[in-house]
């Protein structure tokens, strides 16, 4: 993964939208950020499988079609097809915002993401953008079997010239998703289906389109940083709301990018506490939580206890809910872990 491919200038919007907050879902979020990029920004196209008038398969891109027309539409069954043609409409002088249902049937285009997509602007000597939007969905839901809960958010980052970014509030869902598409760097947007019908929060529309990066502190604590991101910032702060009743004082931070990835600010919260624990939902071996690690062990952070890395077992994810909640650690699975790594048996 590449820090230093430059995040370009934002294209100035045609008009400037008056600030408003709303209570929204998630996806009513997800749906607003759509809406205004499709308004704001003409070269703006909006497609993929069952986007258009079906209004997404859980119903996020509802009645933008009916609102922008042409510009949103449904595509055949092929997400080659569909990535390919986005990163020639980018060439073009468009800005695609595609939809990979499962981020597991990215894999099928994975020619498209990593050899054509992020090699867009390096092979033509920076003459040419691939302002491409990928918007797809991850992580483990009842029932979602093997092919539809993988978390390979680290695929994407291990590829350079790829912005990641994994929103977890409604208002991030909403920000990360404008700022992407303002962006001229190829960015893959990763949401969680878990969310998009949650509880309603406020969320400010028509803010100033943000810069990708930074990093979200969830909860302030003194005797560990945990680091997280995504749905499973959820559970970490429900652990560590329960440890603090036991006397420990747990620090969670979000990353809502993955890529630019924030790493000053990580090491010198880490350098704070002495320990750092990484949770995410994908599975341990191989996950971006080694590369968080590796990142403050490089900086030579002296740590009080060897880091710690929270995940899903190197194991397929099965159908039956049951067996799902026994391989996902929980909230209070993850304050035992934590307990007992803080405080000792």
């Amino acid at each position: 993964m590449s820090e230093t491919t430059s995040i370009s200038e934002t294209p100035s919007a045609t008009t400037t939208p008056a600030t408003t907050t709303s209570q929204l879902t998630y996806g009513q979020a997800v749906n607003a950020a759509l809406r205004r990029c499709l308004a704001e920004l003409p070269d703006t196209l909006l497609y993929g499988e069952d986007v258009a008038k079906p209004g997404g398969v859980f119903g996020v891109t509802r009645g933008l079609r009916r609102e922008f027309g042409e510009r949103v539409f449904d595509t055949p069954i092929s997400e080659s097809a569909i990535l390919g043609s986005a990163v020639g409409a980018a060439m073009l002088g468009r800005r695609p915002i595609v939809e990979i249902m499962w981020v597991d049937f990215s894999l099928v285009a994975f020619d498209q993401i990593v050899n054509q997509l992020a090699n867009v602007h390096y092979v033509s000597r920076g003459q040419l953008r691939a302002p491409v939007v990928i918007r797809t969905q991850q992580g483990s839901a009842p029932g979602a079997c093997a092919q539809h809960s993988q978390s390979l958010e680290a695929f994407f980052l291990h590829v350079p010239g790829l912005r990641v970014c994994m929103p977890w509030t409604a208002q991030d869902a909403y920000d990360l998703l404008v700022a992407a598409v303002y962006s001229d760097d190829p960015t893959i947007v990763i949401e969680n289906r878990t969310l998009y019908n949650a509880a309603k929060q406020d969320v400010v529309l028509g803010g100033p389109v943000q810069q990708p990066g930074g990093l979200r502190v969830r909860r302030e604590g003194s005797d560990a940083t945990v680091v997280t991101w995504g749905a499973f910032t959820a559970r970490a702060l429900e652990a560590a709301a329960a440890l603090a009743e036991q006397g420990v004082s747990l620090e969670v931070l979000e990353l809502p990018w993955l890529n630019p990835f924030p790493t000053d600010e990580v090491i010198e919260r880490v350098r704070r506490t002495g320990r750092l624990a990484v949770l995410h939902e994908a599975n341990v071996t191989g996950g971006f939580g080694a590369e968080v690690v590796a990142r403050v062990a490089g900086a030579g952070v002296p740590l009080r206890s060897p880091a710690l890395r929270l995940g899903l077992p190197d194991t397929r994810v099965p159908a039956a809910p049951s067996l799902v909640a026994e391989l996902l650690p929980g909230s209070d699975r993850i304050a035992a872990s934590l307990r007992q790594w803080v405080l000792g048996p």
